[in-house]
């Protein structure tokens, strides 16, 4: 994370009717180039900042769940506001509703969640250009490679619960 001052921290929807507060900084944040995540952000990736569900807040308005399929075939639950249908975080067959993946575009201030990881890679629209700071993956990644360790002992005392 490029600031960490910044949490608590806002984001919502295009339309304002959800409003939530990510209390504490993300566990990990990557930067996915698979081919569902571009069908279904219709753009070239998603970045998902990996936050202990408990630890989101819902400000205001009320969320939409959608399931959808993974290549995993855990399947994918997108929640998304229920008036403008932007898709504000996800939870995934991995972690279930422990984990919100959270659209790190949704927030305030995206810029304080950078990538911490590419993921997918193998997959990734070949004309862009992945810096070379920022650990590149084919496929899915090991936590344990690339979460820092404090993140890791987070993420173990809720996938236990």
């Amino acid at each position: 994370m490029s600031d960490q001052n910044i949490f608590p921290a806002e984001g919502g929807c295009t339309c304002g009717a959800v409003r939530y507060k990510l209390l504490t900084a993300p566990l990990f944040v990557h930067c996915c180039h698979c081919s569902y995540c571009q069908r279904e952000s219709g753009s070239a990736f998603a970045i998902n900042a990996l936050i202990e569900a408990d630890r989101v807040e819902l400000i205001s308005g009320e969320l939409e769940r959608v399931e959808i399929p993974t290549l995993s075939g855990k399947g994918q639950d997108i929640f998304r506001c229920s008036r403008c249908l932007v898709a504000l975080w996800s939870h995934y067959g991995g972690a279930g509703s422990a984990v919100n993946f959270v659209r790190v575009g949704t927030l305030d201030q995206p810029n304080a969640c950078p990538p911490g990881v590419h993921i997918y890679t193998s997959t990734k629209q070949s004309w862009i250009d992945l810096p070379g700071d920022v650990p590149a993956v084919a496929e899915y990644y090991r936590r344990s490679q690339y979460w820092p360790e404090n993140s890791q002992v987070r993420y173990k005392a809720i996938v236990k619960k």
